[in-house]
């Protein structure tokens, strides 16, 4: 790929605590799996779409920089510990801090990166200031999805506008939104326009999603 490409930066941010042990996790690292194929079977996607993993449990870590995708190798998933949702927040401020190039007076940059959060529980560290600073800053165009009965929908409200509820933790549901995602990813990769920071606009959620007001 040309330097000069001007990339879509799609940051996952995956909850691996505890609670999504077995079937969730595996349903998950299908997901992935499932995404990747997708998008590299779509040939606008494939030129412009760049892919990373941050996983959070009881603490955060970029487990898969932002790569081209037939580059990027699939991440190991494993779950445990608790729900470090602050510590994900930071870090993603960081990685695209160091990872998405910004315009000069003689190149464009990046366009706007897509995020996708999807966790199952609560927060159990500091986050508030992390999800205040990013919906202030507005680095990304963030989607979160709460997922299943015991997901804090309304932490993820004060990160995004744009969030998501699934009822249940299947690998049905898992997929649905990974499918979502791929969905999201193509629509954004061919509206791709001289409005780099405009907003993305998103296919509907999957059947039995809810939007949350």
């Amino acid at each position: 790929m040309s330097e000069f490409t001007r990339r879509l930066p799609v940051y996952l941010l995956l909850d691996v605590s505890g609670s999504m042990q077995g079937d969730p996790i595996e349903a998950v690292r299908h997901g992935v799996r499932a995404l990747l194929s997708e998008l590299r079977g779509d040939p606008q996607a494939l030129e412009t779409a760049y892919l990373s993993v941050i996983t959070f449990n009881s603490s955060a870590r970029q487990i898969a920089p932002l790569t081209e995708l037939m580059l990027f190798n699939e991440p190991s998933l494993q779950a445990g510990g608790a729900t470090a949702l602050g510590a994900a927040l930071r870090l993603l401020s960081d990685c695209i801090k160091n990872e998405v190039r910004r315009s000069t007076d003689t190149q464009k940059g990046d366009w706007k990166p897509l995020v996708f959060i999807l966790t199952d529980g609560a927060p159990t560290d500091e986050w508030r200031s992390a999800a205040a600073e990013l919906k202030s800053a507005k680095p990304a165009n963030i989607i979160a999805c709460a997922a299943g009965a015991r997901a804090d929908a309304s932490a993820l409200k004060e990160i995004t506008e744009c969030v998501v509820m699934m009822n249940t933790l299947s690998s049905g549901d898992l997929a649905r939104f990974f499918a979502w995602v791929s969905s999201s990813v193509k629509l954004s990769s061919k509206s791709l326009d001289s409005k780099p920071g405009a907003n993305i606009e998103l296919p509907p959620p999957p059947q039995g999603f809810v939007i949350v007001p």
